[in-house]
């Protein structure tokens, strides 16, 4: 896999929705069961990626321990979340159904509403990844060199 060389950082100054998810197959033996959930993913993932305007920016999986989705903000996944017409909302529909109470498949997700200059991110000799994958590349130096700059940069900045 191919690096970007050096140190880059990304600009801080919008505010971003983090969101986990991920899902757990607790019986085992019951996996047949949970397939709908696990393939479910996939499918809502190629959505996402296709449709610029819902708000979906990226994510980062974590392999067996779930995902880190990033949006543009709480109402954009909240609407993805509850549209009928997306593919989530059935999935959800069908897990608490047929799923919930069996507890064959567990499903767990923690939602962050982070605001612009409250996040920071360094990239060393790195693949594109995270919010890297999605935002332009900035050096890290001068007034982005350190987490504490990086982090207090936003405010001079609106302050200029």
């Amino acid at each position: 896999m191919t690096y970007v060389s050096g140190r880059h950082t990304i600009d801080n100054s919008q505010d971003i929705v983090v969101f986990l998810i991920g899902a757990r197959i607790n019986k085992w033996w019951l996996l047949p069961l949970g397939l709908p959930v696990i393939l479910a993913m996939p499918r809502m993932l190629r959505e996402l990626y296709k449709d610029p305007s819902s708000g979906f920016l990226g994510m980062e999986n974590l392999g067996l321990a779930g995902m880190v989705q990033y949006w543009r903000s709480v109402e954009d996944l909240h609407r993805y979340a509850h549209d009928r017409e997306k593919q989530h909302k059935p999935a959800w529909v069908k897990y608490a159904q047929k799923i919930l109470g069996n507890g064959v498949v567990g499903v767990w997700h923690e939602t962050y509403v982070v605001k612009a200059g409250g996040y920071e991110v360094v990239y060393t000799n790195m693949p594109h990844l995270g919010q890297g994958r999605f935002r332009p590349l900035v050096p890290a130096t001068g007034e982005l060199a350190t987490a504490a700059r990086r982090l207090s940069a936003p405010e001079k900045q609106r302050a200029a």
